[in-house]
């Protein structure tokens, strides 16, 4: 099937009215985020309506934001730092799992398919995390919706995609695409491209997305695919994968987690502790959305799975293409295009096979800490035999041949340590790294200075400048791994740090989202669900205020239930609390939006009608008295019905603060409770504020 037949095909499907989308606040924030020049403070703002995405909003934020974030604890912080097309399909992402969690397709189970969804969310961000070459806001929700194609075709198809399901026996094909083309005309890796573009998300993510599919539909512009990116959106699949799996398959599946892991230069140390975070943020995450994670994979028991040691490159894991090494470094180190033809790389050489007598180690014991470096310098004079002494030790290496070059290839891709020559061409070593040290990006950098050294003077300026250390050109194996040992130290401090500020924006962010809740819980009657006294009290200053400085009407009434004492004594405190929760139920069904129903205690009830006279507030009234009236309390023979006496009033020239404005409205209630079932006012109907 052609690429534009399946494309015609994709947009087809996406106009089908069963197509999977976003419901309610979700919905609106989308169209609004859609609008040309739409602000980030109004975004922020539309997020508010929606108190739950907005925690879960500040929560992913604080997963994004680097060492230079202090914690994200406003929704204004956390839109600034994810950006509006993260939002936006944040918002979706949000919305489809709450909404299409079941699905007629026989052998796709919802459950399942979101906790993996979810476990890939959480891994994603923290792998992309470990990378500075790749866009960081977008992960989670890329990690999300990266198989949402998946739910569209079991949504959409379920007839057709039960029979490939069945088919497949809940094994994974090599191009699963191929074999959901010829049942539904597109496939699932293409769907999710296309939605995600749809969703302005960078096109690097779009394209590693549809290669978990293995078709290639979708075209985008030349050189946007990164390998890098796609690797780690598979390992995160595969994270997702095992945690979803049940216990006796975790241990068959970890040979794929740490060849993944090598393709992608993590130590099995790092990639054990980063799939046991994740897995712990899986199932907060999960608690938090009420989805069913079951049990946690215990990762850190993966080392007790030997492993071959390699004699060469790793050889790829399932649907996993793995780089050549000079790829790899290169993507690893996300050297600028413009200095490609200038700059080489060097492959980390192979490591040699273990003694035939010995066990195969562990994959943490086969590597040692592993540095991305950058060395500055004349390829003959300096760069020829320091080269073979890192390569030989395992690190990431960089080259170029001038300080200016090597200037911005340190900015741009950030190594851990740089080696500069004193005397390089066109920007010396110790400018280089007086300039590095003027930005923020290159303070962390641990920067080593290459010269003489019986040139004190030399030595003492380049210190002056910001080194942190100083090496001859021809430095001793011993000295050079003594300056290595001393950066690996920095480093592990440096991501020690990082670890911590994290778990302080993570700690937080839940404070923040407990805050939010005790101050809900603080502002709410817990029987009826409505606001309480103390949120009535606070409403009607501000819509005092309002009314006042735009001259507009402003109405509060008092409603007291007749009969709730009789229908305690006579059916019990569960029938009263009961006829409460009837009664709020039926007034809500007769008020406007704008307008404010609060239980102000025992069976009081105080209602603010913004924008109202004092005719339309004894209407509004008269619709609840008769709504009340009408709504049976008990049941049985012959049915009790709930009464109530409504007091009205309204701002004009004799009500002086919001306080006389609820107590005329009270004073008014007394007058209706003679008479019950009745609405009064102490104000005469020509009072129109």
């Amino acid at each position: 099937m052609s690429s534009n037949k399946v494309a015609r095909r994709i947009d087809e499907i996406k106009g089908m009215n069963e197509f999977p989308l976003p419901k309610g606040p979700a919905l609106a924030l989308i169209r609004l985020t859609q609008r040309e020049f739409v602000s980030l403070a109004v975004v922020a703002h539309a997020i508010k309506a929606d108190p739950t995405f907005a925690v879960r909003a500040i929560r992913v934020a604080n997963g994004v934001a680097g060492a230079d974030h202090g914690p994200v604890v406003s929704l204004r912080d956390a839109v600034d730092v994810l950006g509006v097309p993260p939002v936006r399909s944040l918002a979706m992402g949000f919305s489809l799992l709450e909404n299409y969690r079941a699905s007629e397709c026989q052998g796709f189970d919802g459950t399942r398919f979101w906790a993996s969804s979810l476990a890939r969310a959480v891994a994603l961000q923290l792998l992309m995390a470990t990378r500075d070459e790749a866009p960081r806001p977008d992960a989670f929700s890329i990690g999300l919706l990266a198989r949402v194609g998946e739910l569209v075709l079991a949504t959409m198809f379920p007839q057709a995609y039960s029979t490939l399901l069945q088919r497949r026996g809940g094994r994974r094909e090599a191009n699963p695409d191929l074999a959901e083309q010829e049942l539904t005309g597109a496939g699932a890796a293409s769907l999710s491209a296309s939605i995600l573009l749809d969703y302005n998300l960078p096109e690097v993510y779009v394209e590693a997305v549809e290669a978990l599919g293995g078709a290639h539909v979708i075209e985008l512009p030349a050189g946007t695919g990164n390998p890098a990116v796609r690797q780690l959106l598979q390992l995160a699949d595969h994270i997702g994968e095992i945690c979803v799996a049940p216990e006796s398959a975790w241990r068959g599946m970890m040979p794929a987690l740490f060849d993944m892991g090598e393709a992608l230069a993590l130590d099995a140390t790092t990639l054990i502790a980063l799939c046991h975070r994740a897995a712990h943020e899986w199932r907060e995450w999960g608690t938090n959305l009420e989805l069913e994670t079951g049990p946690m994979p215990r990762f850190e028991q993966a080392e007790l799975t030997p492993l071959p040691v390699a004699e060469s490159a790793p050889a790829a894991a399932p649907g996993v293409a793995v780089a050549a090494p000079a790829a790899a470094v290169s993507a690893a180190m996300a050297a600028p295009a413009s200095s490609t033809k200038a700059a080489t790389t060097t492959a980390p050489a192979a490591r040699p096979s273990a003694p035939a007598t010995s066990p195969a180690p562990s994959f943490a014991a086969a590597r040692s800490t592993v540095l991305n470096m950058l060395l500055v310098g004349d390829a003959q004079r300096v760069r020829q035999a320091l080269a073979a002494q890192l390569s030989a030790a395992g690190h990431r290496l960089v080259e170029a041949d001038n300080g200016r070059q090597g200037l911005a290839m340190a900015i741009e891709s950030q190594p851990q340590v740089v080696l500069v020559d004193a005397h390089a061409a066109e920007l010396d070593g110790i400018e280089l790294i007086r300039t590095l040290r003027q930005f923020k990006t290159g303070r962390g950098i641990y920067a080593l200075l290459l010269g003489d050294p019986a040139d004190e003077d030399q030595m003492v300026r380049g210190f002056e400048a910001g080194a942190d250390g100083f090496l001859s050109l021809a430095p001793s194996p011993r000295v050079l791994a003594a300056h290595l040992l001393a950066a690996q130290r920095v480093a592990g401090l440096q991501e020690d740090l990082r670890h911590d500020q994290e778990e302080l924006r993570r700690i937080s962010a839940e404070l923040s989202a407990s805050n939010q809740k005790l101050q809900e819980a603080g502002m709410t009657d817990m029987l009826t669900g409505c606001p309480n006294r103390r949120y009535a009290m606070d409403r009607i200053t501000q819509e005092w205020a309002m009314a006042v400085r735009t001259v507009r009407p402003l109405a509060c009434m008092v409603v007291d239930l007749d009969n709730l004492k009789q229908i305690n004594d006579a059916h019990g405190h569960e029938a009263g609390d009961r006829a409460l929760k009837l009664i709020a139920s039926a007034f809500k069904g007769e008020m406007r939006a704008q307008e404010v129903l609060a239980r102000s205690g025992g069976d009081e009830f105080i209602v603010i009608c913004p924008d109202t006279g004092l005719e339309a507030a004894l209407a509004c009234a008269e619709r609840m008295r008769a709504a009340a009236a009408a709504q049976p309390i008990v049941g049985g023979a012959q049915p009790i019905h709930g009464t109530v006496s409504i007091g009205v009033a309204v701002r004009d020239a004799s009500v002086a603060d919001p306080a006389t404005l609820i107590r005329m409205a009270d004073q008014s209630a007394y007058l209706a409770k003679r008479n019950r079932n009745s609405v009064a006012t102490m104000q005469t109907v020509a009072a129109r504020g």
